[in-house]
């Protein structure tokens, strides 16, 4: 799980680069926060769906990673014990309702379609064009990334800040 853990910081880290919300427009409050972390885990996520053994397990490990750091984020933010596996249902059905969007967006291929899911799962205000080159520019340098290289390259994604002018 070492390994799972330390990607999930890189993923993190990229997750809260300033510019995001400074520029790209993305909520600084945790929903934001939960949707600029989604939006990084999706294309790790994506792109170890296509490397072959054992990245479906490191896959796997980093969902597990993924959920018990927004878990211990629930329980240090003070909501109770109780109400804890009710927040983790509900952040679960989000955040697989999430991958499942961006993913057919994607696949449909249509101008703006990414666009669209970006606004609608993160908030209308943001600056979807350059969100979603950012994505393009992070799943084009993933897309050439072995699992080595995935598990080791820092930082993992281009930074945002290049996607706002480009």
């Amino acid at each position: 799980m070492a390994p799972a853990n330390a990607l999930l910081e890189r993923i993190i880290d990229a997750s809260r680069e300033p510019a995001l919300y400074l520029q790209g427009g993305v909520p600084d409050e945790f929903e934001g926060r939960f949707e600029a972390l989604t939006l990084h885990l999706f294309l790790v996520l994506r792109r170890l769906r296509d490397l072959p053994a054992p990245a479906a397990d490191m896959a796997q490990d980093l969902i597990d990673a993924s959920f018990a750091y927004l878990e211990l984020g629930f329980r240090q933010g003070g909501i109770s014990d109780i109400a804890v596996p009710k927040r983790m249902k509900k952040i679960g059905r989000s955040f697989y309702g999430r991958l499942s969007g961006y993913e057919e967006a994607l696949a449909a291929q249509e101008p703006g379609a990414f666009e669209t899911a970006l606004k609608r799962n993160i908030a209308p205000g943001i600056d979807a064009p350059a969100l979603a080159r950012h994505v393009d520019a992070a799943a084009s340098a993933l897309a050439t990334r072995s699992l080595d290289d995935i598990l080791s390259m820092d930082p993992l994604f281009p930074p945002f800040a290049d996607s706002i002018t480009t």
